[in-house]
């Protein structure tokens, strides 16, 4: 059974696209020319993290979903969450940073609720989250045969942003879109004061004494993010800035303010692909878990574990 399980994981998670191998009754593989239309169901694959915790698919997607998304959200919201996380985990166990597995640091895997914050759910919250993967059960997002990269985010503040605009990769689903109504997420705005000193210690830079010339030409992205930024008298890019001065987004004005510059904010992470605000908003109007992907990721396809799906 233990070959058997490993052996599915393989066909499903490593090769969701290409033709799928029947296993047999003793672990072997059929031939090609015996293989059926195939489905699957999330408690039949297991995923594994770095910390040595195995999982079946759909119990990790719900501690994924408690840890991702507030789930006092709307279930259709909570649905196309659990099809993104489930494409995200999908494409990492086929290779992923960690070869197959996953970690729960939330920055740089997905967050996921462990053992002490998943109690503090109570019993119908945390159905609540098992039934958004159960719905969803098996599906995932793709592009032209292949599995997505299913990027998702807090809040984009009025518009996400392009992925080649922050990770320099052009991918044909990841391209601005509109995201209003996301007004409720705490970090739909923010704003944050840096000192003459941090500047000059965090971006190698000397200013002067007149804080209204430390900032200069500024150049925005299609999704109205920074992309590059004039700061005294050196042009920084604005996912550089974002991460060296702890901003909460590229999408950024900048305000001299005493001896110091006042960055504002909208939105909160790097804005690419599903916003959970956003989604949220659009489930709270109507929309189902199918219009939601559909509008965050342009252009993708449902798929069944093996076989499309109507999208």
């Amino acid at each position: 059974m233990e070959k058997q399980s490993s052996q599915l994981r393989q066909s499903i998670l490593m090769g969701l696209l290409l033709p799928v191998l029947l296993i047999g009754g003793v672990g072997n593989l059929a031939e090609e020319a015996e293989m059926p239309s195939f489905y699957t169901k999330d408690s039949a694959v297991s995923v594994c993290l770095t910390d040595g915790t195995e999982l079946a698919l759909d119990a990790y997607l719900q501690r994924v979903l408690l840890g991702e998304m507030p789930i006092s959200f709307e279930k259709e919201a909570l649905k196309a969450q659990a099809v993104a996380a489930r494409t995200y985990t999908a494409k990492a166990m086929a290779g992923g940073k960690h070869g197959g597995k996953l970690c729960t640091d939330s920055t740089c895997c997905q967050a996921f609720c462990d053992a002490a914050a998943f109690t503090s759910f109570t019993p119908e919250e945390r159905e609540k989250a098992a039934d958004a993967v159960r719905e969803t059960d098996a599906l995932v997002l793709t592009y032209d045969g292949a599995l997505i990269e299913a990027t998702f985010f807090s809040c984009s503040g009025g518009r996400t942003e392009d992925a080649v605009a922050v990770w320099g990769t052009d991918y044909p689903y990841l391209r601005s879109v509109e995201s209003p109504g996301e007004e409720a997420a705490k970090y739909d705005t923010d704003s944050r004061l840096v000192s003459k000193r941090e500047l000059e210690t965090a971006l190698e830079i000397t200013l002067s004494d007149n804080a209204a010339s430390w900032a200069g030409a500024v150049q925005l992205t299609s999704g109205g993010g920074v992309e590059t930024i004039e700061l005294g008298g050196k042009r920084f890019l604005g996912v550089y800035l974002r991460k060296a001065l702890g901003l909460r987004s590229t999408a950024f004005t900048v305000t001299p303010e005493g001896d110091a510059l006042r960055f504002d904010t909208r939105g909160y992470g790097h804005r690419v692909g599903l916003s959970q605000y956003g989604a949220n908003a659009m489930a709270a109007d109507g929309a189902d878990f199918r219009e939601i992907l559909r509008h965050y990721y342009p252009g993708t396809a449902l798929l069944n574990y093996g076989e499309f799906v109507e999208n």
